[in-house]
């Protein structure tokens, strides 16, 4: 099981700041999935700041999702006790 995901925040170039419920935060870079179904209209910036948390993962306001176990294994993870 995945953990789940209890913030998101949009960042400068189509990157997602992820913090999950096991003290780890990572970065994910959507980027490379912009130009893929229906990712392609999180391309527009003010849709892609619309990001949030989602029961255990994250969706944009235009119901774009993603799988919680995608968010975890692509995100570039770090203790987010190493940030403190």
């Amino acid at each position: 099981m995945y953990p789940s995901v209890i913030k998101v925040t949009a960042e400068k170039d189509y990157q997602i700041v992820v913090e999950f419920d096991n003290d780890e935060r990572g970065i994910l870079d959507m980027k490379p999935y912009l130009n893929f179904g229906v990712f392609k209209k999180l391309a527009d910036p003010a849709v892609f700041g619309s990001v949030k948390v989602s029961f255990d993962t994250v969706e944009w306001a235009n119901g774009v999702d993603l799988d919680p176990e995608f968010v975890y294994e692509k995100c570039v993870r770090e203790s987010c006790s190493a940030k403190s």
